[in-house]
């Protein structure tokens, strides 16, 4: 599956919708951003069950200020709906086969689990 380019809306969607999804933070003046695009298609065409997704922060820069984004290429992913990962910095195609190996890999029900768990702490 090709990547697609979220805005505000479709990035909120996606996340609800897909069991798995991985953002690209970039923008086109960003050197290390146009060297790892082509490592981030490649793994789209590699993992067709899994949703990748690229924001462009020049264009949607309320979507990265509202998300804390400071530096770019970061990369965001999400699993069951839970941001799993968020890292700044450009990867080689083996880690960043590695990183979404290992994001798919993580058991939904025991991230829910741990969610509820925090979240119970918390109120306590």
């Amino acid at each position: 599956m090709a990547t697609q380019a979220f805005d505000q809306e479709t990035f909120t969607q996606a996340i609800a919708d897909n069991d798995t999804v991985i953002v690209d933070f970039w923008a086109d003046w960003c050197g290390p951003c146009k060297r790892f695009a082509p490592v981030f298609d490649q793994a789209s065409e590699q993992h067709p069950d899994v949703v990748f997704g690229k924001v462009d922060t020049e264009d949607q820069r309320s979507l990265a200020g509202g998300l804390g984004i400071q530096s770019i290429p970061t990369l965001m992913a999400f699993r069951g709906g839970y941001l799993v990962y968020r890292e700044a910095g450009a990867m080689s195609g083996p880690q960043f086969d590695e990183l979404v190996k290992a994001v798919k890999a993580l058991d939904i029900e025991k991230l829910k689990e741990q969610a509820s768990e925090s979240q119970q702490n918390s109120e306590a």
